[in-house]
């Protein structure tokens, strides 16, 4: 937190003895570490709070998220969306093969043509 060494500590004790005194001195080392103590507890109780309302969030994502997958199983949109998709792509696919099959005369191509050529006579 502080980046505060050894000889920072010592000079920080030196000041503090002469000016508060060597008589006074455990009493208010003492509040000192009490009130810093309570500080880092309030600290820890507040990360605790934010961990929990987080995660509380993500649950209650989650729950939503699985809530709407459920609701989608049951009522089949997204099978119907699957079927919609794969009919449309059979029909893409059997429209080609149905016009250019072998055996099958293809009215577009011969409708210019008789169909057969009767004698003329020589």
């Amino acid at each position: 937190m502080f980046d505060i060494g050894w000889s920072e500590l010592l000079v920080i004790g030196i000041v503090a003895l002469v000016v508060i005194g060597p008589k006074e001195l455990p009493g208010v080392v003492r509040a000192v570490a009490q009130n810093l103590g309570k500080l880092r507890r309030l600290a820890s109780d507040f990360q605790n709070q934010f961990s929990n309302a987080m995660r509380e969030m993500e649950l209650a994502e989650m729950k939503k998220d699985a809530e709407k997958l459920l609701n989608d199983a049951t009522a089949g949109t997204a099978l119907d969306e699957v079927k919609k998709t794969g009919d449309e792509i059979r029909k893409a696919v059997e429209e080609p093969l149905s016009i250019a099959e072998p055996g099958k005369p293809d009215s577009a191509a011969g409708a210019g043509k008789p169909k057969s050529e009767p004698d003329r006579g020589a």
